[in-house]
């Protein structure tokens, strides 16, 4: 198993994690829209979150950085980014990203399910997208880079014309 198969095994492990997070985090920020949680418990929970889903999502952006997968970290960078952005440019005030005073105020608490929801899709696609390429890595059994082991499995198929007959070559 070479260093790309490992990476998007890592990978789909990470993005199930912060899947499951993103859905914590819209199910308590549902359950205060729908008073079921006070604003103090909810925010502490959600708080305490916050630090290590950005440090997943961090660690997995330096790992594509630095494997050389220059188009999948293009495209998780803009996410990874904005969770910087919210955590360094939070008010000195607040005790955590959430604050129990104030997410009441403004649509604040609108605003986090929405953003919330987009991490929560963005993920989705990301969990999709490192199973896509799991799967082609260990299958070819190659190392040959980011987009090298698509291009290794598809040399190994001449002249395919259907489904069955890359499903063919694959049993052999």
């Amino acid at each position: 198993m070479g260093l790309d198969s490992l990476l998007f095994v890592f990978s789909v492990i990470d993005e199930g994690a912060l899947l499951f997070l993103v859905v914590y985090f819209v199910i308590t920020l549902s359950d205060l829209e729908c008073d079921y949680l006070n604003a103090t418990s909810c925010c502490s929970k959600l708080n305490k979150w916050v630090l290590p889903e950005l440090i997943a999502q961090s660690v997995l952006a330096f790992f594509l950085l630095v494997t050389g997968h220059w188009i999948l970290f293009l495209m998780y960078a803009p996410v990874t980014a904005w969770m910087v952005f919210k955590f360094v440019t939070k008010p000195s005030g607040n005790i955590g990203l959430y604050d129990p005073t104030e997410i009441h105020n403004r649509h604040q608490l609108k605003t986090y399910l929405k953003e919330n929801l987009i991490k929560l899709g963005s993920h989705l696609i990301f969990f999709f997208v490192f199973l896509y390429w799991m799967i082609i890595c260990l299958l070819t059994n190659d190392d040959t880079g980011a987009f090298g082991s698509q291009a290794a499995l598809l040399a190994n198929m001449p002249d395919v014309q259907t489904a069955q007959d890359v499903m063919d070559i694959l049993d052999e």
